[in-house]
Protein backbone atom coordinates (compact mmCIF):
# COMPACT_ATOMS: atom_id res chain seq x y z
CA UNK A 1 0.00 0.00 0.00
CA UNK A 2 1.33 3.42 -0.98
CA UNK A 3 2.33 5.58 1.97
CA UNK A 4 0.95 9.09 2.35
CA UNK A 5 1.03 12.02 4.76
CA UNK A 6 -1.74 14.47 5.61
CA UNK A 7 -0.85 18.16 5.32
CA UNK A 8 -2.89 21.23 6.21
CA UNK A 9 -1.79 24.18 4.11
CA UNK A 10 -2.64 27.83 4.66
CA UNK A 11 -1.88 30.54 2.10
CA UNK A 12 -2.12 34.00 3.67
CA UNK A 13 -2.04 36.66 0.98
CA UNK A 14 -2.76 40.37 0.73
CA UNK A 15 -6.50 40.00 0.11
CA UNK A 16 -7.46 36.51 1.26
CA UNK A 17 -6.43 33.59 3.44
CA UNK A 18 -7.10 30.02 2.31
CA UNK A 19 -6.97 26.55 3.84
CA UNK A 20 -6.68 23.15 2.19
CA UNK A 21 -6.01 19.73 3.71
CA UNK A 22 -4.72 16.93 1.49
CA UNK A 23 -3.06 13.54 1.61
CA UNK A 24 0.22 13.59 -0.30
CA UNK A 25 1.81 10.44 -1.73
CA UNK A 26 4.59 9.73 -4.20
CA UNK A 27 2.08 9.83 -7.06
CA UNK A 28 0.29 13.06 -6.19
CA UNK A 29 -2.21 14.66 -3.89
CA UNK A 30 -5.73 13.75 -2.75
CA UNK A 31 -7.78 16.59 -1.31
CA UNK A 32 -9.41 15.86 2.04
CA UNK A 33 -10.78 19.35 2.82
CA UNK A 34 -11.29 21.46 -0.31
CA UNK A 35 -10.03 25.03 -0.41
CA UNK A 36 -11.77 27.32 2.04
CA UNK A 37 -11.32 31.05 1.55
CA UNK A 38 -11.87 34.06 3.79
CA UNK A 39 -11.38 37.57 2.40
CA UNK A 40 -9.55 39.34 5.24
CA UNK A 41 -7.65 42.12 3.38
CA UNK A 42 -4.55 41.68 5.53
CA UNK A 43 -2.74 44.04 3.17
CA UNK A 44 -5.15 46.92 3.80
CA UNK A 45 -3.16 50.16 3.17
CA UNK A 46 0.14 48.23 3.39
CA UNK A 47 1.44 49.90 0.24
CA UNK A 48 1.11 53.29 1.94
CA UNK A 49 1.80 52.58 5.64
CA UNK A 50 4.04 49.48 5.52
CA UNK A 51 2.22 48.27 8.65
CA UNK A 52 -0.66 45.89 9.32
CA UNK A 53 -3.82 47.73 10.36
CA UNK A 54 -5.31 46.52 13.68
CA UNK A 55 -8.68 45.62 12.10
CA UNK A 56 -6.94 43.74 9.27
CA UNK A 57 -5.00 41.70 11.82
CA UNK A 58 -8.12 40.86 13.78
CA UNK A 59 -9.95 39.69 10.64
CA UNK A 60 -7.02 37.43 9.82
CA UNK A 61 -6.76 36.05 13.35
CA UNK A 62 -10.50 35.28 13.35
CA UNK A 63 -10.11 33.30 10.11
CA UNK A 64 -7.08 31.47 11.55
CA UNK A 65 -9.16 30.42 14.59
CA UNK A 66 -11.80 28.94 12.25
CA UNK A 67 -9.11 27.10 10.34
CA UNK A 68 -7.65 25.76 13.58
CA UNK A 69 -10.98 24.10 14.41
CA UNK A 70 -11.10 22.42 11.00
CA UNK A 71 -7.49 21.24 11.24
CA UNK A 72 -8.01 19.84 14.75
CA UNK A 73 -10.77 17.57 13.46
CA UNK A 74 -8.71 16.02 10.66
CA UNK A 75 -5.62 14.64 12.46
CA UNK A 76 -2.95 16.12 10.19
CA UNK A 77 0.73 15.18 10.16
CA UNK A 78 1.88 18.75 9.53
CA UNK A 79 0.62 22.30 9.17
CA UNK A 80 2.30 24.74 6.83
CA UNK A 81 1.38 28.42 6.96
CA UNK A 82 2.84 30.56 4.15
CA UNK A 83 2.57 34.36 4.20
CA UNK A 84 3.38 36.38 1.10
CA UNK A 85 3.55 39.94 -0.22
CA UNK A 86 1.78 41.94 2.50
CA UNK A 87 3.69 40.23 5.31
CA UNK A 88 7.01 40.73 3.53
CA UNK A 89 6.35 44.49 3.57
CA UNK A 90 4.94 44.91 7.12
CA UNK A 91 7.18 46.47 9.75
CA UNK A 92 5.00 44.99 12.54
CA UNK A 93 4.97 41.47 11.14
CA UNK A 94 6.50 39.92 14.29
CA UNK A 95 3.27 40.57 16.22
CA UNK A 96 1.32 38.88 13.43
CA UNK A 97 3.70 35.89 13.38
CA UNK A 98 3.54 35.46 17.17
CA UNK A 99 -0.27 35.50 17.25
CA UNK A 100 -0.60 33.05 14.36
CA UNK A 101 1.83 30.71 16.12
CA UNK A 102 -0.29 30.97 19.28
CA UNK A 103 -3.49 30.12 17.36
CA UNK A 104 -2.17 27.34 15.09
CA UNK A 105 0.98 26.11 16.87
CA UNK A 106 3.01 26.75 13.74
CA UNK A 107 5.02 29.82 12.86
CA UNK A 108 4.27 31.48 9.52
CA UNK A 109 6.83 31.14 6.77
CA UNK A 110 7.22 34.61 5.28
CA UNK A 111 8.43 33.44 1.89
CA UNK A 112 10.41 35.46 -0.62
CA UNK A 113 8.99 36.30 -4.01
CA UNK A 114 11.26 33.64 -5.50
CA UNK A 115 9.95 30.92 -3.18
CA UNK A 116 6.36 32.07 -3.74
CA UNK A 117 6.95 31.77 -7.49
CA UNK A 118 8.40 28.26 -7.16
CA UNK A 119 5.51 26.99 -5.05
CA UNK A 120 2.91 28.56 -7.35
CA UNK A 121 4.59 26.91 -10.32
CA UNK A 122 4.65 23.54 -8.55
CA UNK A 123 0.94 23.75 -7.76
CA UNK A 124 -0.16 25.00 -11.17
CA UNK A 125 1.84 22.53 -13.24
CA UNK A 126 0.64 19.52 -11.27
CA UNK A 127 -2.50 19.74 -13.41
CA UNK A 128 -0.65 19.39 -16.71
CA UNK A 129 -0.50 15.62 -16.29
CA UNK A 130 -4.25 15.46 -16.98
CA UNK A 131 -4.17 17.60 -20.12
CA UNK A 132 -6.15 15.19 -22.23
CA UNK A 133 -9.11 15.06 -19.87
CA UNK A 134 -9.10 18.83 -19.50
CA UNK A 135 -9.09 19.30 -23.28
CA UNK A 136 -12.18 17.13 -23.65
CA UNK A 137 -14.01 19.02 -20.89
CA UNK A 138 -13.02 22.41 -22.28
CA UNK A 139 -14.84 21.67 -25.55
CA UNK A 140 -18.14 20.85 -23.83
CA UNK A 141 -21.50 22.53 -24.33
CA UNK A 142 -22.21 25.96 -22.93
CA UNK A 143 -18.93 27.46 -24.16
CA UNK A 144 -19.15 30.05 -26.97
CA UNK A 145 -18.08 28.92 -30.45
CA UNK A 146 -14.99 31.13 -30.45
CA UNK A 147 -13.85 29.53 -27.21
CA UNK A 148 -14.53 26.02 -28.51
CA UNK A 149 -12.19 26.74 -31.42
CA UNK A 150 -9.43 27.67 -28.99
CA UNK A 151 -10.23 24.73 -26.72
CA UNK A 152 -9.89 22.28 -29.59
CA UNK A 153 -6.15 22.99 -29.45
CA UNK A 154 -5.86 22.39 -25.69
CA UNK A 155 -3.74 19.28 -26.01
CA UNK A 156 -1.09 21.05 -28.06
CA UNK A 157 -1.18 23.97 -25.59
CA UNK A 158 -0.29 21.68 -22.69
CA UNK A 159 3.40 21.43 -23.40
CA UNK A 160 6.51 22.95 -21.84
CA UNK A 161 7.99 25.43 -21.31
CA UNK A 162 5.17 26.66 -19.07
CA UNK A 163 4.68 30.27 -18.04
CA UNK A 164 2.68 30.44 -14.81
CA UNK A 165 1.26 33.83 -13.85
CA UNK A 166 0.08 34.10 -10.24
CA UNK A 167 -1.80 37.40 -9.92
CA UNK A 168 -2.30 38.12 -6.22
CA UNK A 169 -3.45 41.04 -4.14
CA UNK A 170 -0.01 42.42 -3.36
CA UNK A 171 2.26 40.90 -5.98
CA UNK A 172 2.27 39.10 -9.31
CA UNK A 173 4.70 36.31 -10.11
CA UNK A 174 5.83 35.30 -13.59
CA UNK A 175 7.40 31.83 -13.52
CA UNK A 176 8.92 29.99 -16.47
CA UNK A 177 9.92 26.35 -16.41
CA UNK A 178 9.10 22.75 -17.08
CA UNK A 179 10.47 20.12 -19.39
CA UNK A 180 9.33 16.74 -20.66
CA UNK A 181 11.04 14.99 -17.73
CA UNK A 182 11.01 17.88 -15.22
CA UNK A 183 7.54 19.45 -15.33
CA UNK A 184 7.89 21.34 -12.04
CA UNK A 185 11.43 22.71 -12.43
CA UNK A 186 11.66 26.53 -12.54
CA UNK A 187 14.14 28.09 -14.98
CA UNK A 188 13.31 31.79 -14.49
CA UNK A 189 11.00 33.87 -12.30
CA UNK A 190 10.24 37.36 -11.07
CA UNK A 191 7.92 38.75 -8.38
CA UNK A 192 6.47 42.21 -9.04
CA UNK A 193 4.63 44.48 -6.59
CA UNK A 194 1.63 44.92 -8.89
CA UNK A 195 -1.30 43.02 -7.40
CA UNK A 196 -5.02 43.81 -7.47
CA UNK A 197 -5.04 45.47 -4.04
CA UNK A 198 -1.85 47.47 -4.61
CA UNK A 199 -2.99 48.81 -7.99
CA UNK A 200 -6.44 49.70 -6.70
CA UNK A 201 -5.16 51.44 -3.56
CA UNK A 202 -2.32 53.12 -5.43
CA UNK A 203 -4.28 54.45 -8.43
CA UNK A 204 -7.99 53.56 -8.69
CA UNK A 205 -9.58 55.80 -6.06
CA UNK A 206 -12.85 56.66 -7.83
CA UNK A 207 -15.90 54.44 -8.30
CA UNK A 208 -15.74 53.68 -11.17
CA UNK A 209 -12.09 54.54 -11.84
CA UNK A 210 -11.53 57.57 -14.06
CA UNK A 211 -9.74 57.28 -17.39
CA UNK A 212 -6.75 59.18 -15.99
CA UNK A 213 -6.52 56.82 -13.01
CA UNK A 214 -6.62 53.83 -15.36
CA UNK A 215 -3.87 55.36 -17.51
CA UNK A 216 -1.71 55.86 -14.40
CA UNK A 217 -2.24 52.24 -13.36
CA UNK A 218 -1.48 50.93 -16.83
CA UNK A 219 1.74 52.96 -16.96
CA UNK A 220 2.78 51.53 -13.57
CA UNK A 221 2.01 47.96 -14.67
CA UNK A 222 3.78 48.34 -18.02
CA UNK A 223 6.91 49.67 -16.31
CA UNK A 224 7.10 46.55 -14.14
CA UNK A 225 6.45 44.25 -17.11
CA UNK A 226 9.19 45.89 -19.17
CA UNK A 227 11.63 45.23 -16.33
CA UNK A 228 10.35 41.64 -16.03
CA UNK A 229 11.33 40.89 -19.62
CA UNK A 230 14.97 41.04 -18.61
CA UNK A 231 14.42 38.17 -16.14
CA UNK A 232 11.76 35.98 -17.74
CA UNK A 233 12.01 35.15 -21.49
CA UNK A 234 8.33 35.37 -22.40
CA UNK A 235 9.03 34.39 -26.01
CA UNK A 236 9.93 30.88 -24.85
CA UNK A 237 6.40 30.27 -23.56
CA UNK A 238 4.61 27.26 -25.00
CA UNK A 239 1.78 27.08 -22.43
CA UNK A 240 0.42 30.00 -20.42
CA UNK A 241 -1.29 29.09 -17.14
CA UNK A 242 -3.13 31.82 -15.21
CA UNK A 243 -3.60 31.42 -11.46
CA UNK A 244 -5.56 33.40 -8.81
CA UNK A 245 -9.05 34.63 -8.05
CA UNK A 246 -8.72 37.57 -10.43
CA UNK A 247 -7.72 35.33 -13.33
CA UNK A 248 -10.37 32.69 -12.71
CA UNK A 249 -13.08 35.36 -12.27
CA UNK A 250 -12.11 37.07 -15.53
CA UNK A 251 -11.98 33.68 -17.23
CA UNK A 252 -15.47 32.63 -16.18
CA UNK A 253 -16.86 35.97 -17.31
CA UNK A 254 -15.08 35.53 -20.66
CA UNK A 255 -16.66 32.07 -20.98
CA UNK A 256 -20.13 33.55 -20.46
CA UNK A 257 -20.74 32.15 -16.99
CA UNK A 258 -22.84 34.00 -14.42
CA UNK A 259 -21.85 32.16 -11.24
CA UNK A 260 -18.48 31.08 -9.90
CA UNK A 261 -17.67 27.42 -10.52
CA UNK A 262 -14.33 25.83 -9.69
CA UNK A 263 -15.19 22.83 -11.82
CA UNK A 264 -15.91 24.92 -14.93
CA UNK A 265 -12.89 27.19 -14.64
CA UNK A 266 -10.12 24.80 -13.57
CA UNK A 267 -8.42 23.82 -16.81
CA UNK A 268 -10.63 25.95 -19.05
CA UNK A 269 -9.00 27.39 -22.18
CA UNK A 270 -9.68 31.09 -22.71
CA UNK A 271 -8.86 33.26 -25.70
CA UNK A 272 -6.94 36.50 -25.12
CA UNK A 273 -9.47 38.62 -27.01
CA UNK A 274 -12.42 37.47 -24.90
CA UNK A 275 -10.49 37.90 -21.65
CA UNK A 276 -9.24 41.37 -22.55
CA UNK A 277 -12.74 42.54 -23.45
CA UNK A 278 -13.94 41.42 -20.03
CA UNK A 279 -10.98 43.07 -18.28
CA UNK A 280 -11.73 46.36 -20.06
CA UNK A 281 -15.37 46.18 -19.01
CA UNK A 282 -14.59 45.37 -15.37
CA UNK A 283 -11.97 48.13 -15.11
CA UNK A 284 -14.64 50.73 -15.95
CA UNK A 285 -17.54 49.12 -14.05
CA UNK A 286 -19.17 50.77 -10.99
CA UNK A 287 -19.20 48.58 -7.89
CA UNK A 288 -22.98 48.89 -7.73
CA UNK A 289 -23.16 46.99 -11.03
CA UNK A 290 -20.67 44.38 -9.81
CA UNK A 291 -22.93 43.86 -6.79
CA UNK A 292 -25.52 42.45 -9.19
CA UNK A 293 -23.03 39.88 -10.48
CA UNK A 294 -22.83 36.87 -8.13
CA UNK A 295 -19.78 35.56 -9.98
CA UNK A 296 -17.64 38.38 -8.52
CA UNK A 297 -16.89 37.70 -4.84
CA UNK A 298 -18.01 40.61 -2.60
CA UNK A 299 -14.51 40.78 -1.13
CA UNK A 300 -13.03 41.45 -4.58
CA UNK A 301 -15.38 44.14 -5.90
CA UNK A 302 -13.35 47.10 -4.67
CA UNK A 303 -10.03 45.76 -6.01
CA UNK A 304 -10.83 43.59 -9.01
CA UNK A 305 -10.47 46.52 -11.41
CA UNK A 306 -6.79 46.70 -10.45
CA UNK A 307 -6.39 42.97 -11.00
CA UNK A 308 -8.21 43.15 -14.34
CA UNK A 309 -5.77 45.81 -15.57
CA UNK A 310 -2.77 43.72 -14.52
CA UNK A 311 -4.10 40.64 -16.30
CA UNK A 312 -5.02 42.61 -19.43
CA UNK A 313 -1.55 44.14 -19.72
CA UNK A 314 0.14 40.76 -19.21
CA UNK A 315 -1.95 39.26 -22.00
CA UNK A 316 -1.12 42.20 -24.25
CA UNK A 317 2.59 41.84 -23.56
CA UNK A 318 2.44 38.12 -24.33
CA UNK A 319 0.45 38.66 -27.53
CA UNK A 320 3.34 40.81 -28.79
CA UNK A 321 5.84 37.97 -28.40
CA UNK A 322 6.74 35.61 -31.20
CA UNK A 323 7.52 32.23 -29.64
CA UNK A 324 10.66 30.22 -30.30
CA UNK A 325 8.74 28.10 -32.85
CA UNK A 326 7.22 31.12 -34.62
CA UNK A 327 3.78 31.14 -32.97
CA UNK A 328 1.77 33.98 -31.48
CA UNK A 329 0.15 32.97 -28.18
CA UNK A 330 -3.56 33.83 -28.21
CA UNK A 331 -5.01 31.75 -25.38
CA UNK A 332 -4.28 30.57 -21.85
CA UNK A 333 -5.33 27.90 -19.40
CA UNK A 334 -7.10 29.08 -16.26
CA UNK A 335 -6.19 27.20 -13.09
CA UNK A 336 -7.70 26.89 -9.64
CA UNK A 337 -4.38 25.43 -8.51
CA UNK A 338 -1.38 27.42 -7.45
CA UNK A 339 0.48 28.48 -4.33
CA UNK A 340 -1.76 26.64 -1.86
CA UNK A 341 -1.51 23.38 -3.80
CA UNK A 342 2.23 23.86 -4.20
CA UNK A 343 2.96 24.48 -0.53
CA UNK A 344 0.95 21.41 0.50
CA UNK A 345 2.58 19.21 -2.12
CA UNK A 346 6.05 20.51 -1.27
CA UNK A 347 5.63 19.92 2.48
CA UNK A 348 4.17 16.47 1.87
CA UNK A 349 7.14 15.49 -0.27
CA UNK A 350 9.51 16.68 2.46
CA UNK A 351 7.75 14.49 5.03
CA UNK A 352 7.79 11.47 2.73
CA UNK A 353 11.51 11.93 2.10
CA UNK A 354 12.03 11.94 5.87
CA UNK A 355 10.20 8.63 6.14
CA UNK A 356 7.15 10.02 7.91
Amino acid sequence: MESSVRVAGIDCGTNSIRLMIADVSETGMTVVVPKTMEVVRLGQDIDRTHRFAPDALERTFAAARKFAETIDSHHVDAIRFVATSATRDASNREFFENEIEHILSVRPEVVSGTTEARLSFLGATEATRTAGAVAVRATGTGIPAAQRTVAARATELYRPPYLVVDLGGGSTELVMGGGSDTPDTVSASISMNIGSVRMSERHLHADPPTNSQIREAVSDIDEHLTQALSSVPLHKTATLIGVSGTVTTMSLLALGETEYSREKVDGAVVGFDAAQQVCERIAHMPRSVMAQMPLIHPGRRDVIAGGALVWSRILKKLSEQVTADGRIIDSYIASERGLLDGLVLDRGRELLAQGR
